[in-house]
């Protein structure tokens, strides 16, 4: 039973991957284009834990915080750059 809601969760998140691929690339603003960046690396984060239950192992678990961390810092540098036209002042 697990095996199904697994699988419906992979289709989900991979769903909305591709409705983040598809705003990015029609985003009429490139705020939009931020936003569905990090949702990206949201629903990235989710399909991690979710192989990662799948497989039965932990190592997925922490690829998916490096993933996390990664997503936070370049979310704020492309804000940064977005905003003020320079990453580092």
């Amino acid at each position: 039973m697990i095996t199904y809601a697994l699988f419906f969760a992979f289709a989900c998140f991979g769903l909305g991957l591709l409705f983040n691929l598809w705003r990015i690339a029609t985003g009429p603003e490139s705020a939009d284009r931020i936003l569905a960046l990090d949702t990206m690396v949201i629903n990235i984060i989710s399909l991690l834990i979710l192989y990662g239950i799948w497989q039965g192992t932990a190592v997925y678990y922490e690829a998916s915080m490096l993933v996390a961390m990664v997503g936070f810092v370049s979310t704020v540098a492309y804000c940064r750059f977005v905003l003020r036209g320079d990453i580092i002042e």
